[in-house]
């Protein structure tokens, strides 16, 4: 994985012969490379392809079976970490105001109080997300739209200077996918460096100025026209599916053709 050629700022995140996996077994194996600090980048990738693995290793939730990731100028407890909306126990009896004070917890601990300060910026973050006047409903009672922009409120609170994103927009609603992608490019106008993982292509196409094609192993990286061409797709799902020879000569085929 090389950096991004466009990107002249500090890199944020190194990887170093990085390899991540469950029980021994390589998920994503061998990434080399840079992150640059205030890069909006989207990972891509056909399903089992490592993408949710590599942002786990970036958080520390998983250890590397080899190599190492470096953070640079950042500590894994400035991370804001947003995994896929079906981990969360909506049943769990709680409101929206304190779920969303949950990102809040490494400022003030499990069982610090919140002064008249923390709560009016945990007022400003359910009113950036468009969820005022919902404080106090139990968060099994919202839409799948609305306990996202909670999830993204969190994240607001936690100010942070890298944001990781597991397939953020999945099974929400319109109005909330514009809402929150607007976000998104608020925190990369900001500076913050955020790496998502999405499955929308045509929505990456639209919003994100730099893409990575995972398949275990990078496919493809750079400006999302070359990265999510018809050719670069093929070869990522037939490397996904233990065919990377026949995906390089359907390139290869692909490419004498276009001559």
């Amino acid at each position: 994985m090389s950096q991004s050629p466009a990107s002249s700022a500090q890199p944020i995140l190194r990887f170093d012969n990085l390899t991540l996996g469950y029980n021994r077994h390589p998920a994503v194996h061998h990434l080399h490379g840079e992150v640059a600090a205030g890069s909006l980048l989207a990972i891509v990738g056909p399903n089992g392809a490592g993408k949710s693995t590599l942002l786990k290793g970036i958080c520390g939730e998983l250890r590397p079976l080899q190599g190492r990731i470096e953070l640079l100028g950042v500590q894994r407890r400035q991370i804001a970490y947003l995994t896929q909306q079906t981990t969360l126990d909506s049943s769990f009896p709680m409101v929206v105001h304190d779920f969303v004070a949950m990102g809040l917890w490494r400022a003030i601990g499990a069982f610090g109080g919140l002064d008249r300060a923390l709560r009016q910026r945990i007022g400003a973050a359910i009113d950036l997300v468009g969820l005022n006047g919902l404080e106090s409903r139990p968060i099994g009672a919202l839409s799948g739209g609305q306990l996202q922009r909670a999830h993204f409120a969190r994240v607001v609170l936690q100010d942070a200077p890298l944001v990781l994103l597991d397939e953020p927009y999945g099974a929400i609603d319109a109005a909330s996918v514009s809402d929150l992608a607007a976000l998104v490019q608020r925190w990369h106008g900001e500076g913050r460096t955020v790496i998502a993982v999405l499955h929308d292509l045509e929505h990456v196409r639209q919003e994100y100025p730099e893409v990575m094609l995972l398949a275990r192993e990078i496919v493809a990286r750079g400006d999302p026209a070359m990265v999510l061409s018809d050719d670069q797709l093929l070869r990522a799902r037939q490397i996904a599916e233990g065919r990377g020879g026949e995906a390089e000569a359907a390139v290869c085929q692909a490419e004498r053709g276009r001559r």
